[in-house]
């Protein structure tokens, strides 16, 4: 593995830990890895230690690249630095992608706390955003901001159709950063129909790091079980971006929105909804509809099928026409159609 570290900013103190795993030779069919850039909390005055090497080795150990940005704290902390150190990071992993054997496309950021509320930044208003995000009991309110002393945005009022999934996890009685920072940000996820997985534990403590006992004390009350978040945002990171295989990279389970909605072009994962209320698309889909009206039985006799429509409004016509058995040997052939109809 190769390890070393990049001064970004000498003045400031910025660097950027490179972790590289092998590729090729021994590991055979991976050519190239996802990446992670982990973002230490520590209020935007210090960079934790304990949020940035032990953190490092859970995505090691998952088989990821690893970068570890310790970015501007203290007096230079003063934004949008912090977002400015994370833009010249993902610019340097980018221009190194090919010689460090980096997925482009496949960076996600790992935040704590403040670091939280950088990674919460860069998945919503950076230039360079990341593929997904991990936001461990992340500050993410400006209220809260404030009441520990930072002038820093509010995240969920930066959530967009471009915001990538995220997974968070925090505790309920954190007396830091109340759960209201990531409740807020779940809404606003939720909104755009973002894809997202959260654990809310019922008690524990702020900056529990990875919640190994090595880092925190088995004297502090905290649910041995808030320890799981490392192992299912590894999951997590796999369902949405693959998993190693034997010909590379496996094809991701999670979609980046739970449908297409928001996409210019219709598509089988638009929602029924969406799709019926097309005149074009109910033009394409005339046969498939035919079908539909043939198989799909009212909840009750009085119901018609425009009625039905309404119904399952909400589920995508994938979901639809693979629970019921209709056409599903035509599915690539049906979203082709649909994606020649404008999503308007």
């Amino acid at each position: 593995m190769q390890y070393k570290t990049i001064v970004l900013s000498e003045e400031r103190n910025v660097t950027l830990t490179v972790m590289i795993q092998g590729t090729g030779g021994e590991f055979r069919s991976i050519s190239e890895r996802p990446a992670v850039l982990v973002i230490p909390g520590g209020g935007y005055r210090f960079c934790s230690d304990r949020e940035a090497d032990p953190v490092a080795a859970v995505y090691l150990k998952a088989g990821y690249h690893v970068f570890i940005l310790r970015y501007s704290v203290g007096a230079d902390a003063r934004w949008p630095r912090p977002l400015e150190d994370y833009e010249e990071a993902m610019a340097l992993i980018d221009a190194h992608a090919d010689e460090w054997h980096v997925i482009r496309e496949k960076i996600a950021v790992v935040g704590f706390s403040a670091g939280g509320h950088l990674a919460g930044a860069a998945a919503t208003m950076a230039k360079r955003r990341p593929a997904a995000a991990v936001l461990g009991y992340a500050v993410l309110r400006e209220e809260t901001a404030r009441e520990l002393g930072c002038d820093i945005p509010a995240i969920p009022e930066h959530v967009d159709g471009d915001t990538c999934p995220c997974f968070l996890f925090a505790t309920r009685s954190d007396s830091v950063v109340p759960i209201q920072n990531t409740l807020d940000m779940l809404n606003a996820l939720n909104r755009f129909q973002t894809s997202f997985e959260c654990h809310i534990y019922p008690y524990g403590p702020h900056g529990f790091s990875t919640g190994d006992p090595s880092i925190q004390s088995m004297d502090t009350i905290f649910p041995r079980r808030a320890e799981d978040w490392t192992a299912d945002s590894v999951a997590f990171l796999r369902d949405l971006f693959g998993d190693f295989g034997a010909r590379g990279m496996t094809e991701p389970v999670l979609r980046a929105h739970t449908n297409d909605d928001g996409m210019a072009w219709l598509s089988l994962d638009c929602s029924v909804g969406r799709i019926y209320g097309n005149p074009e698309a109910r033009r394409v889909l005339a046969d498939t509809i035919r079908h539909m009206r043939e198989r799909i039985r009212p909840f009750t006799p009085e119901m018609s099928f425009e009625d039905m429509m309404q119904a399952l409004g909400k589920m995508t016509l994938r979901e639809l026409l693979t629970e019921r058995g209709i056409d599903t040997d035509r599915l690539p052939e049906l979203d082709a159609a649909l994606r020649t109809v404008p999503n308007i």
